[in-house]
């Protein structure tokens, strides 16, 4: 498959957050096309931050592009995986930046998936307490969702992305090309965010998955752009009145309660995060059937279309002796959680989430439901 297409004039999505306002480009070919980084900031150095999986196919050309921008463009190479996303690996971006003797201008370029992008801009956040980053996401699931709205951080032992900062890029660059060289358990993963905008905001779109599923599958070009375009618009709408998620924002976590418990409790890397999502989409759309706001039709769709997208909707077993009690502890330490009380997405209606609370008896229930295949 030939991930190198002519450069084309993306397609913008803006994200409209006053003076920390940026766009979203999204085409293919954008990665060598220098235009994709006018009107970013000059400086005359730049640190181009990647991993060991994506650096040997991307980073050469995205430092040959930025070469025209910068004097000088340093790399950095971490390692792959989400059991990386923590202190150890943050620190070696500041001791990179400090190598370099990068200043207060110098533009971090965070090329790869989610965890690149977070430790990336978590980096940006806080070395001389703010310097410019751009967001090269290479995963679907980076371009759809994480490289998007400025949540930035590293992983806990005891919870996910419990340390961190909001810290908004200057651009995010989504080159479809990318999407050709992910091994299919990555897309996947990242079919599971594209997924999510459905339920909780647009049941259209999320006819349109179902019918067009073995597309993105297959990767299809024209399914792929409208997927991403479609997704970023949506969280941009969402990020646009709730930047740092003291309401609406929230219902982009559908699915993550569980799914960060899931991370978390079998070791950070043993499921993909959006293996672990769309698993706990299904337990939250099964909690949303028990509290009584959506059918046992609308639980069954949903499932059918993740086992469709590859992803698991059976729930692992955390602990053979206290499994739900070993949830509920996890979920416990979720960000959204309030003095303890634990606070799900839901599915109030198709098409329309919010975060509620729910009786840890019932919550132990759908654990239990969820555990036993079907």
């Amino acid at each position: 498959m030939n991930d190198r297409a002519a450069p084309l004039i993306p397609e913008i999505v803006p994200i409209g957050l006053g003076d920390r306002s940026y766009d979203i480009h999204i085409g293919a070919g954008l990665l060598d096309a220098p235009g994709s980084f006018d009107g970013l900031p000059n400086s005359s150095s730049a640190l181009v931050v990647t991993n060991t999986t994506v650096g040997p196919w991307y980073a050469e050309r995205l430092v040959a592009c930025l070469q025209k921008r910068h004097k000088v463009v340093h790399l950095l190479a971490l390692p792959d995986g989400e059991e990386h996303k923590n202190w150890e690996t943050l620190q070696t971006i500041f001791d990179a930046l400090l190598a370099y003797a990068c200043d207060r201008k110098t533009v971090l370029y965070a090329l790869g998936g989610g965890v690149v992008g977070d430790m990336t801009g978590f980096a940006a956040a806080s070395y001389m307490r703010g310097v410019p980053f751009v967001q090269v996401p290479t995963t679907l699931l980076a371009q759809v969702d994480s490289s998007v709205g400025g949540k930035t951080g590293i992983n806990h032992p005891a919870g996910k992305n419990m340390i961190g900062a909001f810290y908004q890029p200057q651009r995010v660059l989504c080159d479809l090309d990318t999407l050709n060289t992910l091994p299919p358990r990555e897309l996947s993963a990242g079919l599971a965010e594209v997924i999510k905008y459905g339920p909780i905001a647009d049941m259209a779109f999320f006819d349109w998955i179902e019918a067009n599923i073995d597309a993105l599958v297959a990767r299809a070009p024209t399914a792929m752009a409208h997927a991403v375009r479609r997704s970023c618009e949506i969280k941009a709408w969402v990020v646009g009145q709730d930047e740092r998620e003291s309401g609406l924002r929230a219902i982009l976590n559908f699915g993550h309660t569980f799914g960060h418990a899931i991370e978390a409790g079998m070791g950070y890397g043993a499921w993909l995060h959006g293996e672990a999502v769309g698993c706990g989409m299904v337990m939250a759309a099964r909690l949303s059937e028990r509290l009584g706001l959506v059918d046992a039709a609308f639980v069954a769709r949903l499932k059918a279309l993740v086992e469709r997208a590859g992803l698991p909707t059976v729930a692992p077993v955390l602990d053979a002796e206290d499994n739900a009690g070993r949830y509920l502890a996890l979920m416990r330490v979720d960000k959204k959680a309030e003095a303890g009380a634990i606070k799900f997405v839901v599915i109030e209606g198709p098409g329309h989430a919010g975060t509620r609370s729910a009786p840890d008896a019932v919550v132990a229930e759908v654990i239990a439901e969820s555990t036993v295949p079907r």
